[in-house]
């Protein structure tokens, strides 16, 4: 494949999938500035490895890997375990806040351990298999389902109304 010729298909397949894949990014981290930035690392990773993953057609496996993988890492990183302070630098006006925003399921969905909301989003939100997602978090298929069963526990237990009173 000529350079031209694989640059064209790159772009072809990123132009086709940016949008859903920026929102996969969104349900791991709930944030679109970092879903942006789990989204940009994906794509470089997957420029370097394009005529392989192409040849093999799993494009959209190999992009979702990395972005729970780097989503994963991110959220052991040190400076996330900051606490924002009660004063603000300036910023720009934020975007308006679309409906995705606004969910109570993305909210209550990123209260969940990374390995949970992974196995959570991947399941339940992309349908995929439980072997499926066992291969794409490189964990085992029983490791899957106690991940799957406690986060969606977790769920159900924050957006269920309480039957007390």
């Amino acid at each position: 494949m000529s350079r031209s010729a694989r640059e064209t298909s790159y772009v072809d397949y990123v132009t086709a999938r940016r949008e859903h894949l920026r929102r996969v990014a969104y349900a791991l981290c709930g944030d679109w500035h970092r879903a942006d930035d789990l989204l940009q690392t994906a794509l470089v990773k997957l420029y370097v490895a394009w005529p392989r993953v192409r040849r093999t057609g799993s494009e959209d496996a190999y992009v979702r890997r990395i972005l729970v993988r780097a989503s994963i890492d991110e959220s052991r990183r040190p400076w996330r375990r900051e606490r924002p302070t009660d004063t603000l630098p300036d910023r720009p006006a934020a975007e308006p806040t679309s409906p995705e925003d606004r969910s109570e399921l993305f909210a209550a969905l990123q209260a969940l351990p990374p390995q949970q909301r992974a196995t959570v989003v991947l399941r339940h939100w992309l349908g995929l298999s439980v072997a499926d997602t066992a291969a794409e978090l490189g964990i085992s298929e029983g490791t899957v389902k106690s991940h799957t069963s406690r986060g969606l526990a977790a769920l159900r237990g924050t957006l269920e109304p309480s039957e007390t009173g």
